[in-house]
């Protein structure tokens, strides 16, 4: 892997704002890392973690210092950034900035990246949303904090990236119950599972109802499922089955 292969989307890039959702291609990283892990919680190698997140962040035009991302806790934290955090990592799983120069990320390996622009105001986020996130009302939070700066959320476009798709995660049905109790409506977003204690959970669209309950104008997934391609994506839940120890990591991001 030598090239970095970024998937990029119309709805941002129409809008002139510069992101990535970066796959596995283009990093140094080898073994059960191989490629482009960017996850500086994994166990890989800190010095290859280190050369994948500075050429992502040569890819976006910018200095290392200047990829601002947090310590993702599954929260509804969202942090605004005015300036480069230089390496720190406060919690939290959003990051907004108005600041040109200064690169919104998150870090994910089956979870829900979700990169938001007002093009208008050049206010833009980048959004961790794994179900706990979402549920908790992480993309709520991220609105909001982007409105706070004089965003308008009919003006946004949000485009949710690779994650687990709807065919490959199989829950319990206690986790649809608990759903339903948190947010009535919800239901819709589970289908019958191998067994009739398991259900197959719609993330991404879950997580785009959660961008239309904010009042985001548009709103897309781009279709690509962690779980399902090994080549070019990391993914926790494959991971896990296939007994291995830990999981790369990868990077979405986006810049006014």
């Amino acid at each position: 892997m030598s090239m970095l292969e970024p998937i990029t989307h119309p709805l941002l890039t129409a809008a002139g704002v510069q992101h990535g959702f970066f796959t596995r291609a283009g990093g140094v990283s080898a073994g059960l890392y191989e490629g482009l892990n960017t996850g500086v919680g994994s166990r890989d190698d800190p010095a290859a973690v280190t050369e994948n997140r500075r050429r992502v962040a040569e890819a976006m035009g910018v200095d290392l210092d200047h990829l601002n991302g947090c310590y993702q806790i599954h929260s509804a934290v969202a942090r605004v950034a005015e300036g480069p955090w230089r390496g720190d990592r406060p919690e939290g799983d959003a990051v907004i900035t108005a600041e040109p120069g200064v690169v919104c990320s998150v870090l994910t390996a089956d979870c829900a990246p979700v990169l938001l622009a007002d093009a208008e105001t050049r206010i833009v986020a980048a959004v961790h949303a794994g179900w706990k996130g979402a549920l908790g009302g992480v993309v709520h939070s991220a609105v909001a904090a982007m409105e706070a700066l004089g965003a308008e959320p009919r003006r946004m476009l949000a485009v949710v990236g690779p994650c687990i798709g709807p065919e490959s995660y199989e829950v319990g049905a206690d986790f649809q119950e608990r759903f339903a109790h948190h947010d009535p409506g919800s239901e819709r977003f589970f289908h019958p599972g191998a067994t009739a204690d398991k259900r197959r959970f719609d993330l991404p669209g879950f997580v785009l109802w959660r961008l239309q309950q904010a009042g985001v104008g548009q709103a897309v997934w781009t279709g690509h499922d962690t779980w399902a391609d090994a080549a070019r994506f990391f993914s926790n839940r494959r991971a896990f089955q296939r007994g291995e120890p830990d999981f790369g990591r990868l990077i979405s991001v986006i810049r006014v």
